[in-house]
């Protein structure tokens, strides 16, 4: 996960979404200088990261973050740091 988001287009992927937003593929391709090939890339990194979770709709797959998951992975750096260092 923190490989995913070490990666400054993905991290402005992610920050394109508010909070409970929900976007698709081309909504970030409209707001990006990326090709859609490189934003296809990055999405599916963080997809896979469990950064971004998808629901398809018809013809169209909704993107939003999984604060969730995130935050669990956040917790458990905190949680090592804390017992560990």
């Amino acid at each position: 996960m923190f490989t995913a988001l070490g990666d400054e287009h993905r991290q402005r992927i992610l920050l394109m979404f508010d909070r409970g937003e929900e976007l698709t593929i081309k909504d970030i391709a409209d707001a990006c200088p990326l090709s859609r090939t490189a934003i296809t890339h990055h999405i599916r990194v963080l997809r896979v990261a469990g950064v971004l979770k998808a629901v398809k709709r018809g013809k169209e797959i909704f993107l939003q973050p999984d604060a969730a998951m995130v935050t669990q992975a956040l917790d458990a750096v905190r949680g090592y740091i804390r017992e560990e260092l």
